[in-house]
C-alpha cells in the first residue's frame, strides 16, 4: 500500500469517526530534517566541550517570555 493510498484510508476512517484529518504525507518532512540536524549539532558541540546552541530551546524561550 502506497502512503497516498494508506493517507486516503486515513481520511476516510477519520471522516466517518468524526475525528480531524491527518496531515498529508510529507506535511512535516522538513521539520524532520531540522531537528536531526539540530541533534547532531547538539550531540557534537557536547563531545568538543562547546555551549550547544539548540532551536527548540531558543523558540521555548520566546514562547515562554
Amino acid at each position: 500500500m502506497s502512503s497516498t493510498q494508506y493517507h486516503l484510508l486515513h481520511l476516510y476512517r477519520a471522516r466517518q469517526l468524526g475525528e480531524p484529518a491527518p496531515p498529508a504525507p510529507g506535511t512535516h518532512d522538513w521539520q524532520v530534517v531540522r531537528e536531526w540536524r539540530d541533534h547532531r549539532q547538539f550531540r557534537a558541540a557536547v563531545a568538543a566541550g562547546r555551549p550547544a546552541r539548540v532551536r527548540w530551546l531558543r523558540g521555548w524561550w520566546r514562547s515562554t517570555g
